[in-house]
């Protein structure tokens, strides 16, 4: 790792110095949503849904927020950050209406914008305020009908809202609030380059909350670029897990993970459980495995529709399903009360994706157990995850598991089949084209097609048959 060069300490340290002025000290949860000056109607949805008082980020967020400060928070995930910043805004709008989209809140998956939305209309219940959430693997029609109507509240991702920019009707003049939550989940996921272009498509006079579970270097530079004076709240603690998770590692050969968790579910040791696997391809066989030992599962992970990924979230809610497999895309936008168990089926890369998976259990302030599957070869990114954490983590041997039993799943499927499966899928695509352009030529009417034209190009290099046009990626 490189030395940094002066001027990069020279920037931290005057932004830094100017900045911790400005902190906040920890209020905790020793106040009662009363004294928070909100409104009344607010106060009302608040106590309905069975809370009194506020969690320690929302007590230390929410006067600032609406005394109209810019905000900067470090805050771990499960801590109810989400009511920390929706709540000023929500008394805001409500002080002063107008029938224009007054906040935008940029998050960075789907799933976390639908969270997001529907925090939103518990608290708002009691109000007019509307909202909308924008986000890819759905119709863009709604979505249009939220820019031309101004909901008070949008939620995006920022791919898709950067396609409804391009249009006529995507404009967002009136926007006052302007809140980024997981920040640091959309630098990891290639967003950053997005953000700096919605920035010039809002006003620059503006209020930013500004959300993330770390600070890393280009954080703090973007924090540089969109905060004015910010307060800054708890950006000297590290991201750590919620104190309520019991952790514990399960060491395991790679082939004997399924098996072990099947073990598991089946002694009962675990009812409902978010299971993490490293790829998607590695979700669906999981998910196929219990499926076939009778365990209600579903899978939930990038290649799947937003339709199938909003019914499985749903079904594993309300109990339809025993277990959600999971891949890290879903890490940080999955809110479920009362869950008791995370499984890490495979070991994350970064210490920061176990903190966000395992936050998924043991959330404002409840307990749950994260239990971690450690093969072999995974060891070295375990020790990564035990330095951040400080400490060494448990083992733990299942009693009267045999640890030598010859699998019956493979969870990883050779390179040349999932190239054969590829080419196949393609193939059978092709086909289905062919029919329906045939079918269209023989409707009644249809115009005959015009002659296909020689190409006026250079003609390029033969490929040998058989060969693939592009070198088939590993799935991730």
């Amino acid at each position: 790792m490189g030395r940094r060069s002066p001027s990069v300490v020279i920037r931290w340290d005057r932004l830094l110095g100017c900045l911790v002025r400005n902190t906040v000290p920890d209020l905790g949860s020793c106040v009662p949503f009363s004294s928070l000056d909100l409104h009344p109607d607010l106060l009302r949805g608040i106590k309905e849904l069975g809370f009194t008082r506020p969690t320690p980020i929302q007590a230390d967020a929410i006067p600032p927020a609406l005394a109209g400060r810019d905000v900067l928070a470090c805050a771990q995930t499960g801590s109810g950050k989400t009511a920390a910043f929706l709540l000023p805004i929500l008394h805001q709008l409500m002080d002063k209406p107008r029938r224009t989209t007054r906040t935008l809140i940029l998050t960075p998956t789907r799933e976390l914008a639908a969270q997001i939305l529907a925090d939103l209309n518990d608290l708002a219940v009691h109000t007019p305020i509307t909202g909308a959430a924008v986000f890819g693997g759905v119709g863009m029609g709604p979505q249009e009908h939220a820019f031309r109507s101004g909901v008070d509240v949008m939620i995006a991702t920022p791919g898709r809202l950067l396609d409804h920019f391009k249009s006529q009707y995507g404009k967002l003049p009136g926007i006052e609030y302007l809140v980024l939550d997981e920040a640091d989940r959309m630098l990891d996921m290639g967003f950053l380059p997005d953000i700096k272009r919605i920035l010039k498509h809002v006003p620059a006079k503006r209020q930013t909350l500004f959300f993330s579970a770390t600070m890393p270097a280009p954080i703090m530079t973007l924090v540089r670029e969109m905060l004015k004076d910010p307060v800054l709240i708890n950006l000297e603690r590290q991201s750590k897990p919620a104190v309520g998770i019991t952790q514990a590692l399960y060491p395991v050969a790679q082939e004997l993970k399924s098996t072990l968790l099947l073990t598991l579910l089946q002694r009962g040791e675990m009812q409902e459980v978010l299971v993490f696997t490293r790829t998607k391809h590695r979700a669906n066989r999981l998910h196929a495995f219990l499926s076939k030992h009778g365990i209600p599962a579903e899978r939930i992970h990038g290649n799947r529709s937003q339709a199938q990924r909003t019914e499985a979230l749903a079904g594993f809610k309300k109990g339809k399903y025993r277990v959600l497999v999971a891949t890290d895309i879903v890490a940080r936008g999955i809110d479920i009360e009362e869950l008791g168990h995370v499984v890490n089926f495979d070991v994350p890369l970064v210490p920061e994706d176990y903190i966000h998976r395992i936050g998924r259990t043991a959330r404002a302030e409840a307990t749950g157990d994260a239990f971690t599957f450690v093969a072999p070869e995974e060891e070295s990114e375990l020790r990564q995850i035990e330095k951040v954490l400080n400490k060494r983590l448990p083992r733990v041997t299942v009693p009267d598991f045999d640890y030598r039993a010859k699998p019956d799943v493979a969870l990883e499927v050779p390179l040349a089949e999932r190239i054969a499966a590829i080419r196949a899928r393609k193939s059978d695509e092709r086909a289905r084209a062919k029919e329906k352009a045939a079918r269209r030529a023989a409707q009644p009417g249809a115009a005959p097609a015009a002659p296909t034209a020689p190409a006026a190009t250079a003609p390029g290099p033969r490929r040998r048959a058989g060969a693939l046009p592009h070198a088939a990626a590993p799935d991730g």
